[in-house]
């Protein structure tokens, strides 16, 4: 009967732990198109403002002062331009999600601080006191420890299993809590990696795209005209800008947070050895 309702206990437990995967599947499924629509939106109806034009015409040259001849010398970058704005819309959304969530997911306090806590208690034999601090951190460390010191007090009073068996279920359980929290912080980083990369190609694309444009004008025109020339290759560059601006940012962010990660898996896997070590040595 208490074996069939530790099966069911866990079995609750993973759903729940299934939970925020299945809502961060759904914010990932959205997020890419909603930016592209509103990537769209900015290019056409902020961008293209007949306000930012002079007689009012998008075909025309942007006014001579003010944001609208910026927004106008942008919104002259070609039809790449929307695309990149939807990129670099994406780009700050996942930085922002990823931010929001490793900031949960590091805890109120350190995975150190917590680790010589749990130690200090684990010393004096105190598990509850230990479980407490785990509820306290509230991060990634804490859930795996947590975890671990559940483990750890169900087998102080365990008397089928040697200490080998012992130690082998706490790893056990360790593992399968870790194997659960890695993922969560790893995922949608794989959305900053395509973007660092791919966000370049798309802004030497309409740099080209606008060269070509600038180039075949001038060549129909006749004479060159050095200004008409000038105004269509920095319309062009306007694409190498938004791409090397995105890419950038990508590339930041995903190394700022795969070092916070590697930081907590540190702090994780620390804090699994802490805890076998412990049992190791109190309870021979």
């Amino acid at each position: 009967m208490a074996e069939t309702k530790t099966t069911v206990t866990a079995a609750n437990a993973k759903t729940a732990s299934h939970q925020p995967a299945k809502s961060s599947n759904l914010f990932s499924s959205l997020a890419v198109p909603i930016c592209l629509v509103i990537g769209f939106c900015l290019y056409y109806f902020v961008l293209g403002n007949p306000a930012n034009f002079q007689g009012g015409n998008v075909e025309g040259k942007p006014v001579e002062a003010g944001i609208g001849k910026w927004f106008g010398t942008v919104y002259h970058g070609g039809v790449v331009v929307p695309i990149l704005l939807s990129v670099l819309l994406t780009c700050l959304t996942f930085v922002i999600e990823r931010a929001l969530y490793l900031s949960k997911a590091k805890g109120k306090f350190s995975g150190a601080e917590l680790v010589r806590k749990v130690q200090y208690h684990l010393a004096n034999k105190n598990v509850d006191a230990a479980l407490a601090e785990c509820d306290k951190q509230k991060g990634s460390v804490g859930n795996v420890l947590k975890a671990g010191l559940k483990k750890y007090k169900e087998m102080i009073g365990n008397t089928e299993l040697d200490t080998e068996q012992k130690l082998l279920q706490i790893k056990n359980e360790i593992e399968e809590t870790t194997a659960l929290e890695l993922p969560m912080m790893e995922k949608n980083l794989v959305f900053l990696s395509t973007i660092a990369s791919v966000a370049t190609l798309l802004g030497l694309f309409g740099t080209v795209l606008g060269m070509i444009k600038a180039f075949t004008a001038m060549s129909a025109g006749g004479a060159p005209d050095s200004s008409q020339l000038a105004l269509g290759i920095s319309e062009a560059l306007i694409n190498t800008a938004l791409g090397i601006g995105t890419s950038a940012l990508a590339i930041i962010s995903y190394n700022y947070f795969t070092t916070n990660i590697d930081g907590i898996t540190y702090a994780i896997d620390e804090s699994g050895f802490t805890l076998t070590q412990s049992f190791a040595a109190n309870h021979k």
